[in-house]
């Protein structure tokens, strides 16, 4: 199963109504569970790998506090013009390929549709996160190497 299938799958639980479903196929299993009243999915990944010597793992990390409402209302109206890129997955946010190499993109840069944006790490698995459209980088939402949420905003986008 393809990153692809996951999204869609996701977009389509979250829209149909379900409270839960489970999916297996081959060695991956896979639980979204929604709330009704929100709709927003729960997302488990189950992948059967084989057993391997343990490494050290890091410290786990702190969980993130939601970041407090915005209450100034203009700034949401000066958002309202551009285009949101949202995170299709649950993972780890990186802006650069490595570390050592540059940044895909940085405020002001004008992108195209297709031009990778950043990377998220899922399951040991670094998924480059493509532009849906062209336009210009007004502001990059999320720290390099943040955990981010399914859905979660990344880029602002003038599309103009």
């Amino acid at each position: 199963m393809d990153l692809k299938e996951i999204q869609n799958l996701i977009k389509f639980v979250s829209n149909s109504g379900v409270a839960e479903v489970k999916l297996e196929t081959g060695d991956i299993k896979i639980t979204i569970r929604t709330t009704l009243e929100g709709n927003t999915p729960e997302i488990t990944y189950v992948q059967q790998a084989p057993m391997q010597q343990a490494l050290p793992q890091a410290a786990p990390a702190q969980p993130v506090a939601p970041a407090a409402p915005v209450a100034a209302a203009p700034a949401a109206d000066d958002n309202a013009k551009y285009v949101t890129i949202k995170s299709p997955m649950i993972g780890t946010f990186y802006r650069k390929p490595a570390p050592d190499k540059p940044s895909f993109v940085e405020v002001g840069t004008a992108i195209g549709k297709g031009d990778v944006l950043c990377v998220v790490e899922a399951m040991k698995l670094f998924n480059e996160i493509e532009a849906e459209i062209s336009g210009k980088i007004v502001k990059i939402l999320v720290d390099d190497m943040s955990p981010v949420e399914f859905d979660q905003p990344l880029f602002l986008v003038d599309p103009s």
